[in-house]
């Protein structure tokens, strides 16, 4: 199982940026993906997942209303739009395949939940 993030980069506050997360070797819509993300000396935090299952998207507090998450499942990827992008957005993004999915609003956020993480993109916002 691979799971590859990309397209990170540098970028002005109040821009955009679109992350890639190709997935290989396990069967596409049968593992929710998310998006983490990590700032130095903080905790990783969930930024959004997609769940085909449920056929629904979640999103932090954070970044509702900014960043958008979408799958092409005829590419096995799924991006994450950040539009209005903060310095504070500013941290190491993963990706992560979870099999099942759990109870409440908040599950997808649960780092222990994801079978699979890929190694990150660094997106640093300007000021």
């Amino acid at each position: 199982v691979q799971l590859q993030a990309s397209g990170g980069g540098l970028v002005q506050a109040g821009g955009s940026l679109r992350l890639s997360c190709a997935v290989s070797g396990l069967t596409f819509n049968d593992y929710a993906i998310g998006w983490f993300r990590q700032a130095p000396g903080k905790e990783r935090e969930g930024v959004s997942c997609i769940s085909s299952s449920e056929g629904r998207t979640y999103y932090a507090d954070s970044v509702k209303g900014r960043f958008t998450i979408s799958s092409d499942s005829a590419k096995n990827t799924v991006y994450l739009h950040m539009n209005s992008l903060k310095p504070e957005d500013t941290a190491v993004y993963y990706c992560a395949a979870a099999l099942t999915v759990g109870y409440g609003i908040s599950w997808w956020a649960r780092k222990l939940m994801y079978d699979y993480w890929g190694l990150g993109t660094q997106v640093t916002v300007s000021s």
